[in-house]
């Protein structure tokens, strides 16, 4: 299944490769399908593939030794995922969930080897990736060390924004089916505090809540938050 032109142009793992080394890629790749609410991979499950999100959307999500859960971050069509044969880690750190019904790309561990010795401005794209994550990673920690909650709930709606942000009469909708207990994960906080918080942005016009929906109508209003101006 072909995911288009689109996707190869603009895809970070893809960027600044020929034609002819973009369609060599296209052809080894399988295609996985995954129905809402099925995974791709269990965290600890052998890492044996690397994942582009063809179609869909995916939420990445960690559990420690105490049982506490994170959201790292959401995965939306063209980025990479799976990344651990990258590292050359041996399981997947995080379970993949599929928001929606979604399908990908996948390259297992000798098949993506051979594609990184023939053509290593993928290899290079790969490990800028991996690194542009693990710096985000590192912001959002210290996010949760030294920013209050308020902040960090306004700071990880632009950031969905960002990477899904739809336009609409009323604003600009985040086009992922994210509940309000996936927006305390991604922001390290509880539910409580999410539902209390987007419950008073409702009321202030900052924001519209919908079932599995939150629409900034106010960017200027949530950035002015974010920033702490």
């Amino acid at each position: 299944m072909s995911a288009g032109p689109h996707l190869l142009d603009h895809a970070p793992l893809f960027e600044g490769l020929e034609p002819d080394a973009l369609a060599a890629i296209e052809r080894a790749a399988r295609v996985r399908s995954v129905d809402r609410g099925a995974c791709f991979f269990h965290q600890g499950d052998p890492a044996e593939a690397l994942h582009v999100l063809v179609s869909g959307a995916v939420k990445m999500t960690q559990v420690d030794a105490a049982g506490h859960q994170v959201v790292p971050r959401v995965i939306k069509r063209g980025d990479m995922f799976g990344c651990a044969p990258v590292l050359s880690r041996s399981v997947y750190p995080a379970t993949a969930d599929a928001l929606v019904d979604s399908y990908a790309w996948i390259w297992d561990c000798a098949t993506l080897q051979r594609l990184f010795d023939a053509h290593p401005a993928l290899a290079r794209n790969a490990l800028r990736v991996v690194g542009a994550r693990l710096n985000e990673l590192q912001d959002r920690l210290l996010e949760v060390a030294s920013i209050r909650v308020e902040q960090r709930l306004a700071r990880t709606l632009l950031r969905l924004v960002r990477q899904a942000g739809k336009r609409v009469d009323e604003g600009v909708a985040i086009d992922m089916p994210l509940s309000r207990q996936d927006l305390a994960e991604l922001c390290g906080t509880t539910l409580f505090s999410v539902s209390r918080t987007l419950s008073r942005w409702e009321s202030e016009g900052l924001v519209i809540i919908g079932r599995h929906r939150v629409t900034i109508v106010d960017r200027h209003g949530v950035v002015t938050i974010a920033e702490d101006l």
